[in-house]
């Protein structure tokens, strides 16, 4: 029953990607009116018309609606079969947040929503994603016997630097909320070029879309800045091979990060950009996933 659950909590996770990547797609592309202001129908209808917008959207909420009942079923074999308080309040969390961010897009359907509730919705699943993520985790340690997926490592996380990761991580998700915000003000060209903003270190703030996009560059730029630290502190304190690889996961998707944001501002006049932006959303996720097991293996290492 466990390496069952194991595999059906890897399932749920990668579904959970899955719908990230097409709620993406539904807003790089314009399709979230693809269905009319209507919800759970499409037009009137279960099939809808076979046009490019309606086809994106209603497939985005049909891949939800499989990944909602994924979650539940894990969720209901985790509280009946494995009972470990963790792995309930992983799978009680993607039930939560799965919950939340279904009911945000059907209302943005009904119910037009302003760029800032809307950019919540991104919020919310990646927070559906991250507690798959970490289910899908443990389960696997577990089955591989292993204590919460932790080495017996003699040094311990010193509370300067959990609060730094935990910091880091509450501040990563304000980078990706500001990054969502971005993208449904449709601000994107806010800056020409990279790493100046309009030719400028620090250009003229006064149109809307080149603030917003300029206050997202300098957070994403301390974000590097934090996790960099993180690392450094990390192997200094010889924390142990498990921690150490996920700090340098951490820091190379940070990297990665910053490399597919100037690969965006680039491709803004190109056919590269939906690519672009498909790509930068799905590095955010890998990157939220990686620091978020961080924040665990930090707190089980105290």
């Amino acid at each position: 029953m466990r390496n069952l659950l194991n595999r059906l909590a890897w399932v749920t996770c990668i579904g959970m990607f899955l719908v990230l990547v097409m709620g993406t797609l539904v807003t790089k592309t314009d399709s979230g009116r693809g269905c009319g202001n209507e919800w759970p129908l499409c037009h009137g209808k279960f099939v809808p018309d076979h046009t490019l917008a309606s086809v994106i959207e209603y497939s985005h909420r049909f891949v939800t609606g499989i990944e909602g009942f994924l979650v539940l079923g894990v969720f209901i074999i985790v509280c009946l079969r494995f009972k470990r308080r963790d792995a309930i309040f992983y799978a009680s969390s993607a039930l939560f947040f799965t919950i939340v961010q279904a009911v945000l897009g059907a209302l943005a359907v009904v119910w037009p929503q302003s760029a800032a509730v809307l950019a919540l919705h991104f919020g919310f699943s990646l927070l559906a994603f991250v507690s798959t993520l970490l289910l899908a985790l443990i389960l696997r340690n577990h089955t591989l016997g292993e204590q919460a997926g932790i080495e017996n490592a003699a040094n311990k996380v010193s509370r300067g630097l959990r609060n730094l990761i935990w910091f880091t991580w509450a501040y990563c998700y304000v980078v990706v909320y500001i990054g969502a915000f971005v993208r449904h003000t449709k601000s994107s060209g806010g800056c020409s070029g990279w790493p100046l903003c309009n030719g400028q270190w620090i250009p003229d703030l006064s149109a809307g879309a080149t603030r917003i996009v300029f206050i997202h560059r300098l957070a994403a730029m301390l974000l590097f800045i934090l996790i960099a630290l993180i690392v450094y502190k990390v192997k200094r304190n010889r924390l142990g091979t498990k921690i150490y690889n996920t700090a340098i996961l951490t820091f190379s998707l940070v990297l990665l990060q910053v490399l597919s944001g100037a690969f965006v501002t680039f491709s803004l006049t190109t056919d590269w950009y939906l690519t672009a932006g498909l790509v930068h959303a799905l590095i955010i996720a890998c990157l939220f996933g990686a620091l978020s097991y961080l924040v665990v293996l930090a707190r089980q290492r105290n």
